[in-house]
């Protein structure tokens, strides 16, 4: 068997806002984040809050006509019924401290956990994002940048519009719209609260309206553009609308379901990535050390020049006050011999010299010397670090153990999984 929990534990995202004028409503679903003008808080509360509720089949948060939450709340399944805080939150989804990079986002954190056992709630976490409105409207920390954060990593995206206003939330488009950029494929959009949009030809203008303002937008206007149509059943007041509300519950069942395949093929990736990255790692390694080497080279050779011609330049001053016979008994005929030579190319370069210029000619010749010498210096501290033999090693092991190992219990995954799908004859 295969276990979803991983793969499915960040997919719920939800944002809904209302389209009336007035204060926008808070936001109340798993998956989804509402685009519309102006807020209605009312129906988006409820629409959104039902549609979560209608999935976990318990109720979590109160609805309203004002802006009900501020910040982010997760919805999870859980052993008991239990409210978190942000830290705690963090805790609980260590992969989402990334908006810690937002100031003042921990404070307006939180995790409602319930333990209600519907459908397939214990693979699912929604989150509720807070409610979105313009005009003046201060938010205490970068609200567009977080949702947009939470979006990218969510497996689904919620968009709900309300009925009862005449404009779209530009706020709540522009984020839309920027979540399209990236995350196009996650969004579903839904007209909420449907039964309350009076006859068919009212809904029909609604939805035309809806489908006008979003294709002014050019990252929202795509072609196989779908609005269904949900609104919480009331048994009191029937209503003859269609409600695709369950039509909901199995996108994010089907979310589900493909949560296996989109793991396993994010599994190959990381292989690769990992292999990649340490194939790269290691052949930049050769590149520091070769440039090491020659690093080492130019600065043994810069500082050898850097003393060996001052002391040659000494040298043959100094074995011009010795006679031949002196220099040999003190150093060898050999040695002598070399010397001789040596000190015969100084001084005849020193002769060349006119005499009013050997001042200038020390000097110049002292300078090249120290250049030599700072060129030493320069190319010693040139080189770049280098890994051990040990780190070497334990990156070429795990390389192997990625190769050998994890990819091939991810090919093993596929065909088991396969196998519980397909029929036999294909295999």
């Amino acid at each position: 068997m295969f276990s979803f929990q991983s793969a499915v534990s960040r997919l719920g995202y939800c944002q809904h806002v209302g389209r009336q004028e007035g204060p926008l409503g808070g936001q109340r679903s798993g998956h989804s984040l509402n685009h519309t003008e102006r807020a209605d808080p009312e129906g988006m509360s409820q629409s959104v809050c039902g549609q979560r509720e209608r999935y976990v089949e318990e109720h979590i948060q109160k609805t309203g006509v004002a802006i009900e939450t501020q910040g982010f709340t997760f919805i999870t399944s859980g052993r008991k019924r239990e409210s978190l805080t942000g830290n705690a939150t963090l805790h609980l989804y260590p992969h989402f401290r990334p908006l810690l990079e937002f100031k003042g986002v921990t404070d307006y954190l939180s995790a409602e956990i319930s333990t209600s056992k519907q459908k397939k709630f214990s693979l699912v976490t929604f989150v509720d994002t807070p409610g979105l409105v313009d005009g003046d409207m201060i938010y205490p920390f970068d609200v567009n940048s977080a949702i947009t954060s939470f979006g990218e990593q969510a497996d689904l995206i919620f968009v709900f519009f309300d009925p009862m206003g005449q404009a779209l939330c530009k706020r709540t488009l522009n984020i839309v719209e920027k979540l399209s950029e990236k995350c196009g494929d996650k969004l579903r959009f839904y007209l909420s609260k449907a039964d309350e949009a009076g006859r068919e030809t009212d809904r029909q203008r609604v939805m035309m309206q809806i489908v006008q303002e979003l294709c002014r937008r050019p990252g929202l206007n795509k072609c196989g553009f779908e609005m269904p149509t949900i609104y919480i059943p009331n048994p009191q007041r029937p209503s003859r609308c269609v409600n695709q509300i369950d039509e909901v519950c199995e996108t994010i069942e089907k979310s589900i379901n493909q949560a296996v395949q989109k793991t396993l093929d994010q599994l190959e990736k990381d292989c690769d990535l990992i292999t990649s990255t340490i194939s790269n790692k290691l052949a930049q390694d050769r590149a520091n050390m070769s440039y090491n080497k020659s690093s080492r080279i130019n600065s043994f050779l810069c500082g050898l020049l850097a003393f060996f011609l001052p002391a040659l330049f000494i040298t043959g001053f100094l074995v011009t006050t010795f006679a031949p016979e002196e220099l040999d008994t003190l150093v060898g005929e050999g040695l002598a011999r070399v010397l001789y030579m040596s000190t015969a190319v100084v001084m005849y370069l020193w002769e060349w010299i006119p005499e009013d210029g050997q001042l200038v000619s020390i000097i110049v010749f002292g300078a090249m010397c120290y250049f030599f010498f700072f060129l030493a210096r320069y190319f010693a501290g040139q080189g770049y670090k280098t890994l051990t033999k040990k780190e070497k090693k334990n990156l070429m092991e795990c390389s192997e153990y990625v190769q050998d190992v994890i990819k091939a219990k991810k090919k093993r995954l596929y065909e088991e999984y396969l196998q519980q799908c397909a029929a036999e004859y294909d295999f």
